[in-house]
């Protein structure tokens, strides 16, 4: 049996993964049983770039998986009776699946209508209020990170907590100024988003969110400062524009049943017309 330092040798200079399509019994790399591993198996399993030792390390453990396959293989093989072996039923049953999704997803991508317009959104919405509830706290906020010694603290607070602060300027400052900072009017996002990005101490979300809407804060190295306008707690109706995108993928979900329905009913139709089957 060949090494592993003698196949990296060839590998490295690049031998088999030029050829090899015969499969000669000098080109054997391990067995188990009756099963050959030849080195043309082994072509293409090492990313270029990869250095000896890895190359080394990424063939002993292909070979030993290999192995290991086939000693369970051959164990099953003996052991099982010819009715256990036999997969023909599930083989054909799997090929059928295949075959059908194969051509639906084919008849999908050339008819169906993926354009979905705010009123058939917002039709959607109306209909199914009571299916959209939220499962999490969300917030409109505004925030700004800062460095713990940023001399410019007292007027972004200022611009970002004045209701009548020039928005552009704060966009601006934050810009050259910030850490990190979001500064968007109409976006929900999820409460627990926001404590990821803000260290914010809180047992009761819903508690702190009806008693808080600006916040200071800090931490060894960064300066908090949060603007929450608007909040949601969790089981209360979600906002249509929190969503809208969930929204868009149920109704082109359905628009999929219904093209496959149809297109399943209009064979079978066609299939009667020409008498293509017969019931016994």
């Amino acid at each position: 049996m060949i090494s592993y330092k003698k196949l990296i040798f060839i590998l490295m200079l690049g031998s088999f993964l030029l050829g090899c399509s015969s499969k000669n019994k000098e080109d054997i790399v391990a067995t188990a049983y009756d099963y050959k591993l030849y080195k043309s198996d082994l072509k293409g399993i090492i990313p270029s770039g990869t250095t000896k030792s890895d190359s080394i390390a990424i063939i002993k453990n292909f070979i030993n998986n290999w192995i290991h396959q086939k000693i369970v293989i051959y164990k099953a093989e003996k052991n099982l009776s010819d009715d256990q072996k036999d997969f023909t039923d599930q083989i054909e049953n799997y090929r059928n699946s295949l075959l059908v999704y194969s051509y639906e997803s084919k008849l999908i991508n050339q008819l169906l209508d993926t354009t979905i317009t705010n009123e058939q959104i917002q039709a959607y919405y109306d209909k199914n209020t009571d299916n959209f509830l939220l499962k999490d706290n969300i917030i409109k906020v505004n925030y700004v990170k800062l460095d713990i010694n940023s001399p410019n603290k007292a007027k972004i607070k200022s611009l970002l907590f004045s209701k009548t602060g020039n928005k552009s300027q704060l966009i601006d400052l934050c810009s050259k100024l910030a850490v990190n900072f979001y500064l968007e009017d109409d976006e929900w996002l999820l409460f627990n988003d926001l404590l990821k990005e803000i260290p914010i101490e809180t047992y009761n979300q819903e508690a702190f969110l009806r008693n808080n809407r600006t916040i200071e804060t800090k931490d060894e190295n960064y300066y908090y400062l949060i603007y929450i306008k608007d909040f949601k707690v969790k089981e209360s109706t979600s906002p249509i524009s929190f969503e809208k995108e969930n929204i868009r993928n149920i109704l082109i979900n359905k628009r999929k049943l219904e093209l496959i329905n149809k297109m399943h009913n209009e064979l079978y139709e066609e299939a009667v017309k020409k008498n293509d089957f017969k019931i016994y």
